[in-house]
């Protein structure tokens, strides 16, 4: 999804990519339910005994809640699709949702992340994670001006959500070896009908941002999409720069449906 560009944060503190603990926490959210009853909720069920009830409410509000709460739209179909999806399938529809809450992730995701793949580098530094976050911090980008131990800790929470989804190795560490990372054959359905149903016209889901969360450019995205239309899922016609999608599921209950059933 194409976003206007908003000041970086350091929300990543409250959690990194939190994937068993998203988990539950939509096991337990019921439509219409907002973060303060969620927390209740969840304090109550026993579900997450090694966090305090400090903790836990951080999580909510602050990790949770931008994530999926904030677009009403998010937390029921990220909720239909926890109990089919495969883990590493839920865990890059997790990485989309949190991108989308932090700029300053996906950026770095797109800017320093593909480009040391691309380039065929095998590894990031924290120092390359905390230049970035320096040039962010210099260029005005964050939401206030950052200390030296603020861009420590944020730069560390970058390298290390991007070890916890799979972009990177995982664990403590001053350099993480680059991990090999794809988008799923079911994410990139599951990001095409997202983004169609957001109110995106055709052209417009073929060029969001959000592909380049996984590397891919327009005429990547194409290529994916043509190759789901064998299986039934899109009707992808093409001419010139045109592109046109029949998208034949019509709401995100039918999606699911396909999505489990295959």
């Amino acid at each position: 999804m194409t976003t206007t560009m908003a000041p970086y944060t350091t929300q990543l503190r409250a959690g990194l990519a939190m994937i068993e603990e998203t988990r539950l926490l939509l096991e337990l959210w019921d439509e219409g339910m907002e973060s303060k009853q969620l927390y209740s909720v969840a304090l109550d069920s026993g579900h997450f005994p090694n966090m305090s009830a400090r903790r836990l409410r951080n999580f909510v509000e602050k990790c949770f809640t931008p994530r999926y709460l904030r677009d009403p739209a998010a937390a029921p179909f990220v909720k239909g699709l926890s109990g089919i999806l495969k883990t590493n399938e839920f865990s890059q529809v997790l990485f989309i949702f949190t991108c989308r809450a932090n700029e300053i992730l996906a950026d770095f995701v797109r800017k320093v992340y593909w480009d040391a793949y691309s380039s065929g580098r095998q590894e990031i530094t924290n120092e390359q994670a905390q230049q970035f976050v320096r040039d962010a911090n210099a260029n005005g980008l964050t939401s206030v001006p950052w200390s030296d131990d603020t861009i420590q800790r944020v730069a560390s929470d970058l390298t290390g959500c991007c070890g916890d989804f799979g972009l990177l190795e995982n664990g403590p560490r001053t350099k993480r070896r680059i991990q090999s990372f794809r988008i799923e054959p079911r994410v990139t359905t599951i990001l095409a009908y997202n983004l169609h149903f957001s109110g995106l016209g055709d052209n417009q889901v073929l060029a969001s941002d959000d592909w380049g969360l996984f590397g891919l450019e327009r005429d990547d995205v194409l290529g994916e999409l043509k190759r789901q239309a064998l299986q039934g899922k899109f009707i992808v016609q093409t001419a010139g720069s045109i592109s046109k999608i029949s998208w034949p599921c019509k709401s995100i209950e039918e999606l699911i449906d396909v999505i489990a059933d295959r």
